[in-house]
């Protein structure tokens, strides 16, 4: 049995019609007008024990919806969740002894106390046994640099030393599965490197299940191995994150430096993304042409002094799937 379960999850709200003005006001108070909105639409998935798992989508594509029904925080409209077989809304306390959680912004951390007590706190409301939660706390502190943070309050951290702090809480009482909801947004390059290495590290160890949603897509890049993508609240693909690339990402992107051209460069089944007296951008897919035949055109009409090639990154491809989406 997979450790998390996902069969037919549809979540549809209900939102108040809203009119203009004071008549509008009264017509809405006294008999509002409903619109549903569906934010996700049968969404199916497993996960076993160990996977990091990136899930991903636009801004309302139904992530961060989801990701409450998993932890109990939000009930289906219809379908069926299994997390450790433990249905999350109607056991939320059973499921979140299993758990942990990363919000964006939103803090697990008591806002007057120093973190250390924080940590405590932790410790006592998830009964931790105490030469585990040392040695964590040992861990935790060397990986992600907290020593001179423990004794400050945290309304006196700065953002990255605060989403250190909380990632740290979030992996203390070592749960199954944790879910990760923008863990790196506003955050230095250096805290960001990390973080994502304390997930890989402590997933490698512990086994722990890691389900990421982030508009970081280095995030996804550097920590995941599966890729769940979403538009409109439905799954357009779940698979291995190369295997995405491989099938998604067939372009390449290539500069050349050129000199004594002729005349403007036209090819065949290449995309000119840009063209100048010494520098040819291109765009092409590895199924219609290769770059030694691309390179024999070119040479009709200049001289090829030196190239750069750029295999697909994710972040490229996320944006010519939802551009190719957002046309039809």
């Amino acid at each position: 049995m997979a450790l998390i379960e996902v069969k037919d999850l549809v979540k549809t709200y209900k939102t108040i019609e809203k009119e203009d003005g004071l008549l509008g006001y009264f017509k809405n108070l006294l008999r509002p007008i409903y619109k549903e909105f569906t934010a996700v639409k049968s969404v199916n998935f497993n996960i076993e024990e160990g996977e990091l798992v990136g899930y991903v989508g636009e801004n309302g594509a139904g992530k961060s919806t989801t990701i409450k029904m998993l932890t109990g925080l939000l009930t289906p409209t219809s379908g069926r969740i299994l997390v450790n077989g433990i249905v999350p809304n109607e056991k939320r306390i059973e499921n979140n002894k299993n758990i942990g959680a990363v919000f964006g912004q939103k803090t697990q951390l008591w806002w007057d106390l120093p973190v250390i007590e924080s940590f405590r706190l932790i410790k006592k409301m998830y009964k931790i046994p105490e030469n585990e939660y040392r040695k964590n706390l040992k861990k935790f502190t060397e990986i992600l640099d907290l020593e001179d943070l423990l004794d400050k309050q945290v309304k006196n951290l700065s953002l990255g030393q605060k989403m250190r702090c909380e990632i740290a809480a979030t992996f203390l009482h070592n749960p199954k599965i944790v879910y990760l909801d923008e863990p790196t947004i506003g955050l230095d390059v250096f805290v960001k490197e990390n973080i994502r290495k304390f997930i890989k590290d402590i997933n490698k160890e512990k086994k722990t299940t890691v389900i990421l949603t982030t508009h970081d897509l280095k995030d996804i890049e550097d920590v995941c191995d599966r890729i769940i993508l979403l538009d409109k609240g439905q799954i357009i693909y779940d698979g291995e994150k190369q295997k995405f690339k491989d099938t998604y990402g067939k372009y390449v992107i290539s500069e050349l430096i050129v000199k004594d051209k002729k005349e403007n460069i036209v090819l065949n089944n290449v995309e000119i993304l840009e063209q100048t007296e010494n520098k040819l951008r291109i765009k092409f897919s590895h199924d219609e042409t290769t770059i030694v035949k691309i390179m024999d055109e070119i040479s009709r009409f200049c001289t090829i002094e030196d190239i750069h090639m750029k295999e697909a990154e994710l972040e490229d491809i996320l944006k010519e799937i939802y551009k190719g989406a957002h046309k039809c």
